[in-house]
């Protein structure tokens, strides 16, 4: 893949660099700052932007508003949200511009390097990888959970760990269930939510939309 990171954090911006280089990625720009991210994804067209939250010139929540932007002027970028903060005030605007291809994850509770490159691969496929407290605090912070009264407390769970970017085989092991009663469950979950079948939209991605109340 093509890859655009936006760190400020110079130690860290080296090693995402390397991590990826060295799983055959091609970094095809690292800058420190949102308006070098938006020059550099207007000149690269990557596969996936890597974007921290807070980043110069504010410090504040600069890089998510800049992937705001291009996940608005460029569509079929992937972007990865990759901080320490959780940022509810924009983060639900990023999810609800585009089913797909957009992930949050926080720095702390990466642990597993190949899991975060799995990660990005799912986001540049058009998927999603949101970390569970991410979730947490998108969920929190939304006010439309009527869509979801139908589903039951297991079928709550699956969608849990759909939206964190979990294969049907992951969601069955984490809920100690065979496969097939995931993918029953799933049926379940996308017949509730009015979602049916559509070549055209994701309803994975946008059943997990749903749950954000996005």
């Amino acid at each position: 893949m093509r890859i655009v990171i936006a760190e400020d954090a110079a130690v860290i911006r080296a090693g995402l660099v390397e991590i990826l280089a060295d799983r055959g990625h091609e970094v095809v720009a690292a800058v420190g700052d949102a308006e070098s991210l938006l020059a550099a994804v207007a000149g690269h067209q990557p596969d996936v932007a890597i974007v921290d939250v807070r980043m110069p010139p504010d410090h504040t929540d600069d890089g998510l508003r800049a992937a705001i932007t291009l996940r608005r002027d460029y569509p079929n970028v992937g972007i990865l949200v990759f901080s320490q903060y959780v940022e509810t005030r924009y983060a639900a605007d990023l999810l609800r511009m585009s089913p797909g291809g957009v992930g949050y994850l926080l720095k702390d509770r990466v642990a597993d390097v190949a899991e975060f490159t799995d990660a990005i691969s799912r986001i540049a496929a058009g998927g999603t990888a949101l970390d569970p407290e991410v979730v947490s605090g998108l969920l929190n912070a939304s006010r439309h959970v009527s869509a979801l009264a139908a589903l039951t407390a297991r079928e709550h769970d699956v969608l849990a760990l759909m939206a964190e970017g979990r294969s049907n085989g992951a969601i069955a092991g984490r809920i100690a269930v065979s496969e097939r009663a995931v993918e029953k469950h799933i049926s379940n979950i996308f017949s509730k939510l009015g979602l049916p079948p559509s070549d055209a939209d994701h309803r994975r991605v946008l059943a997990v939309l749903s749950y954000l109340g996005t």
